[in-house]
């Protein structure tokens, strides 16, 4: 599987809620030839789980603990986040990491916890969407580290410059999250970085998506990667053939520390 790079994927909840658990973790995948180590971005779970981390401060902890690994969110619901302080986060924590960050971000969903009825955050797919991509253009202007002027649908940045800027240029990488079979996200994704497929079923699914955006970017995807998170014990080499970039293997939501330090000991793909 040459050219795929491998990712711990946790979920910061119950045993994974404590950031020095989660620098731990991240510096023994970093010494057993892990590539990245990204987090779950949410507030709430289902019971069982109980105790939630935060994502920006466990990543912060990664950053400290760690030289090599790429490290992230993902994914980060941008509606539900202003996007002048995700501006500020972003920045810093690359700067704090050497430029190791990539923030994933996606639309986010209320199936798995009520995580935005219950915070009062907007529920309409639709409306969240164009939240998002107006985020993400305040986003590539503050990082661009000249003065930030838009007044848009839901945000206003008015003339606000964003220094220090990000270590990597022209910005942080961004992969865009969503469902393969929907095209709005491919479009999304297609003019970013990266693409991170949920709940993929079989890697023929991947191959169409990956010419969707080969189409859309005009061929030009040497930079553009593409992550795909799969089930313990399923073979990553067919998605690799497929396009994939990245391999994530999935753990469940309050996975117990042993479950996460056997995936390390399986070690990354290679």
């Amino acid at each position: 599987m040459n050219g795929l790079r491998s990712a711990l994927w946790l979920p910061l909840f119950d045993d994974l809620a404590d950031p020095r658990v989660v620098a731990r973790v991240a510096a023994d995948a970093e010494e057993a030839g892990w590539d990245g180590c990204f987090v779950w971005d949410q507030l709430c779970w289902r019971a069982p789980v109980r105790q939630v981390a935060d994502p920006w401060i466990a990543l912060a902890a990664i950053a400290t603990s760690t030289e090599r690994l790429r490290l992230g969110p993902m994914v980060s619901v941008l509606a539900r986040r202003r996007p002048a302080k995700v501006a500020r986060e972003t920045a810093t924590l690359d700067r704090l990491s050497d430029g190791r960050l990539t923030l994933g971000v996606g639309l986010g969903s209320d199936r798995f916890a009520g995580e935005l009825s219950r915070t009062g955050e907007e529920l309409d797919d639709r409306r969240r969407g164009r939240m998002l991509d107006e985020s993400l253009a305040i986003l590539a202007d503050a990082w661009s580290g000249e003065p930030v002027r838009r007044r848009g649908e839901h945000y206003t940045v008015d003339d606000i410059t964003f220094l220090p800027r990000p270590v990597q240029r022209p910005g942080v990488p961004v992969w865009a999250a969503g469902f393969p079979g929907n095209v709005q996200p491919i479009r999304r994704a297609a003019r970013l970085d990266g693409f991170f497929p949920a709940n993929l079923e079989h890697p023929d699914q991947l191959a169409e998506a990956v010419g969707i955006l080969t189409d859309l970017r005009q061929g030009e995807m040497t930079s553009f990667d593409i992550a795909v998170s799969l089930p313990l014990g399923v073979d990553p080499e067919p998605y690799a053939r497929a396009g994939a970039t990245w391999w994530l293997p999935e753990l469940e939501p309050g996975a117990r520390l042993d479950a996460v330090q056997g995936v390390l000991r399986d070690g990354p793909a290679v």
